[in-house]
């Protein structure tokens, strides 16, 4: 199951990740009009850039962009240990 970003809602009920009682995208047109490119924006460095590598592939997979998720969750490699 996936484990999609839940924000405060209190705080900004317009948030675009905000999510109906059915678990369905409330404001969907929002991201479904976004370019690839914009969104990978959106995903890095704008409203995007706060949520885990997990919370980011399951929003794309809901919206249909997965072939995004590799440029958008970047993988960190880490250098060998001594």
């Amino acid at each position: 199951m996936f484990r999609y970003y839940q924000p405060d809602l209190g705080a900004n009920p317009d948030d675009p990740f905000a999510r109906g009682d059915d678990g369905k995208l409330v404001r969907r047109g929002f991201w479904l009009d976004m370019s690839d490119r914009s969104l990978v924006l959106a995903m890095t460095q704008g409203i995007g850039a706060t949520l885990t590598a997990d919370e980011k592939r399951a929003h794309l997979a809901d919206i249909g962009r997965e072939h995004l998720i590799d440029e958008v969750c970047v993988q960190e490699i880490l250098p060998p240990e001594r």
